[in-house]
């Protein structure tokens, strides 16, 4: 696992910033409905870092805002292999789920919205992907996380099965 410290302080160049939707949610008080706006961003350094933050403010440029300390604050490490995944793994979130296949370099990313934004925030230049089930932005983003969570190291698995990590990587990467 590369040398990561969490309590470095990233610069706001550091970081691919991603916004993935802006809302406008309404909560229903004795008077009538009160508005607020929702923003969703994904903030990557494109070398397996990504996290992601949610704020609703009054304006929209304090959500953005909001929702960008958060992401920040909330970064994780993502196993990559090169420009892809080391294999198939499929995220669940409610009733969202997220199905990612390694590919071949030069495929590029095969995915729309919020899943193009979270992969390319974290690197991924190499993906197939399929989202089934729900469409609901914020779960699809979620359960996109979920799948890349479970993304094992190739090295770390080679260990545990006790084999060569040549035996593991996608036909492409055995030559």
């Amino acid at each position: 696992m590369p040398n990561f410290d969490k309590n470095k302080k990233f610069e706001k160049d550091d970081l691919d910033e991603r916004m993935i939707e802006i809302a406008r949610v309404a909560k229903v008080v004795k008077g009538g409905r009160r508005f607020q706006f929702r923003a969703a961003i994904v903030v990557g350094d494109g070398k397996g870092k990504i996290g992601m933050g949610i704020g609703k403010a009054n304006s929209v440029p304090d959500a953005i805002r909001k929702a960008s300390e958060r992401a920040r604050r909330d970064l994780h490490f993502v196993n990559l292999s090169d420009t892809t995944i080391a294999h198939e793994v499929l995220g669940r979130v409610s009733g969202a789920r997220v199905l990612l296949k390694p590919a071949s370099p030069g495929t590029g990313v095969i995915a729309a919205g919020g899943v193009r934004a979270v992969l390319e925030a974290a690197g991924v230049k190499d993906i197939l992907t399929k989202s089934l089930g729900s469409n609901n932005v914020l779960n699809v983003v979620k359960a996109t996380f979920d799948a890349l969570e479970q993304v094992k190291s190739p090295a770390e698995e080679a260990a545990r099965r006790g084999k060569p990590v040549k035996d593991l990587m996608p036909f492409w990467e055995r030559r």
